[in-house]
């Protein structure tokens, strides 16, 4: 009789036949596989643990709030780590603020306010740190008053000590203020009547179950230390702050009496926005993802800003790069000539007459499919205002490169030079495959001419976020010699400055809303 074949696990070869003992061996396997599970869980779980923001005062907060912050002083795990690495670079921290791991936050922030005169008879560990959480938001509400209430919203831990502690904190203050305390928040107002119907609106609708809400927080990116929100209606209230401005006698002249009207009919568009601070990789960035309106979608439309400016030289000290929408000078002389209180077709007929430019095509011309304005590791700040002398670019490192068609590129430049008279200088050119340098400075000219890889480093790609569907990117060396010489002998200010390495905006348009995210690294 032959032995059975067993199913191959990991060595190829089949497994032997039972023999006596294999029962045990079977249930120290079992053992093993279900401790190996019972610790991947646990590892799941602090994973989770450490990475979860935890609630949010959005919670406590009903979904009539116009405009929200917040700030969590106890982010995620991965979120502390970097604030603490990030922050420690700088001498000044550890000389002003001097806080580590294991210190409480929220306890040197109440010694500073009783420093500086405020309730200095009450005592953190007994009055306070029973009851005080990790998250606190400011918030303007419609509480169904004329205008909206400014309502405070603290964590707690304790419910009891808190009502306790919050009545000897308004005793501080003289009596004001209200509150109500539950499901873990305290909410702080002017009246005992506001308080109790914002907590009564939140239980029936919390802000932070808004389809608006959760639309523009989710687009603005994961959560951070701070956040931060605004309400469609936000902008129909500023839009009637505007009307009240557009109402004084002499605030506005007569040609810009129109003006307010139209800034109102966007802003009563207003979809809403929202944005978070966070630190990230060494680094902190502010993400803002929101509604541009008719005329912002227009002009930040163009998607290849990050085309001309990752050709720059890689040592680049500053670099804008940009990339329009089809339209948009016309969109942005249509807002100029509205605030003037003249037509579109008046205003574009008097620029093009003042500058000798046949508007609105040269401008796109002369602005190519993207463009990227440059500034060298050796431009000499003392030269700022200096104006080179026919025929010699100085080392005036400062320069513009424009992707398009060549020809046409030049015959705008032929009519900027001849505007600029004896400064023409400025305006002077090489061309490339496919691109037109511009500056006063011919040898820096020569190196725009290549392709510099900036887009392939490090210190680039770290702070430029969607560069390749960009319509704006910003961005600066901030280990450049000439930057730091901007701040003169100023030792303290310098040993402050080392730490960084770079800064970069980047913003792009993704199912319409417009993105932007500004991030500032170091080494």
């Amino acid at each position: 009789m032959t032995s059975s074949e067993y199913l191959d696990i990991g060595s190829g070869g089949p497994l032997p036949p039972a023999q006596a003992g294999s029962g045990r061996r079977t249930a120290l396997l079992a053992a093993g596989i279900v401790g190996g599970v019972a610790l991947l869980g646990a590892g799941a779980w602090a994973a989770w643990t450490f990475f979860a923001t935890g609630p949010q005062p959005a919670e406590a907060l009903p979904d009539s709030t116009i405009a929200y912050a917040s700030i969590d002083l106890d982010p995620s795990g991965g979120q502390k780590i970097e604030a603490l690495r990030t922050l420690k670079k700088f001498p000044a921290f550890e000389d002003e603020i001097g806080l580590d791991t294991d210190d409480d936050v929220r306890q040197w922030i109440f010694e500073k306010v009783q420093e500086s005169g405020g309730c200095a008879e009450l005592d953190y560990a007994d009055d306070i740190e029973p009851w005080l959480g990790d998250r606190f938001a400011v918030a303007a509400v419609d509480a169904g008053h004329e205008s909206p209430d400014p309502v405070f919203v603290v964590q707690v831990g304790d419910e009891d000590a808190a009502e306790e502690g919050l009545g000897k904190l308004s005793d501080c203050a003289d009596g004001e203020g209200a509150w109500v305390v539950a499901d873990g928040w305290a909410l702080v107002g002017e009246t005992q009547e506001i308080v109790d119907q914002v907590s009564d609106d939140a239980a029936d609708a919390p802000l932070s179950e808004d389809d608006d809400f959760t639309r523009w927080t989710d687009a603005a990116g994961d959560s951070g230390i701070v956040s931060m929100y605004a309400a469609p209606e936000a902008g129909a209230l500023i839009a009637e702050e505007l009307g009240y401005l557009a109402d004084l006698d002499g605030f506005l002249s007569e040609d810009m009496a129109g003006a307010p009207d139209e800034m109102t009919e966007a802003l009563e568009d207003f979809e809403g926005a929202a944005a978070t601070v966070r630190f990230d990789d060494g680094g902190v960035e502010l993400e803002v993802a929101g509604d541009a309106g008719e005329y912002g979608d227009a002009i930040t439309s163009g998607d290849r800003a990050g085309e001309t400016i990752g050709t720059l030289p890689a040592d680049t000290a500053v670099a804008i790069g940009l990339s329009f929408g089809e339209d948009w000078f016309t969109d942005l002389v249509e807002q100029l000539a509205t605030a003037e209180g003249s037509t579109a077709a008046e205003l574009m007929e008097q620029l093009s007459e003042e500058t000798g430019l046949d508007l609105p095509d040269d401008v796109r011309t002369l602005l190519g499919d993207s463009m990227a304005l440059a500034v060298g590791p050796d431009f000499d700040s003392d030269g700022l205002f200096w104006a080179p002398e026919e025929g010699d670019g100085g080392s005036f490192q400062v320069g513009a490169k424009v992707s398009g068609d060549a020809d046409e590129i030049d015959g705008v430049l032929d009519k900027l030079r001849d505007l600029a008279g004896p400064d023409a200088e400025l305006f002077a050119s090489d061309d490339g495959e496919g691109v037109v340098v511009v500056g006063p400075d011919a040898d820096y000219r020569e190196q725009l001419l290549e392709d510099g890889g900036l887009g392939d480093d490090d210190s680039y790609r770290d702070v430029v976020e969607e560069a390749d569907d960009a319509s704006a990117i910003v961005y600066v060396d901030l280990d450049a010699t000439w930057l730091s010489n901007l701040f003169g002998d100023d030792q303290e200010l310098q040993d402050n400055l080392d730490p960084l390495d770079a800064a970069g905006l980047s913003t792009w348009v993704d199912e319409g809303a417009v993105h932007g995210v500004l991030k500032i690294t170091t080494d």
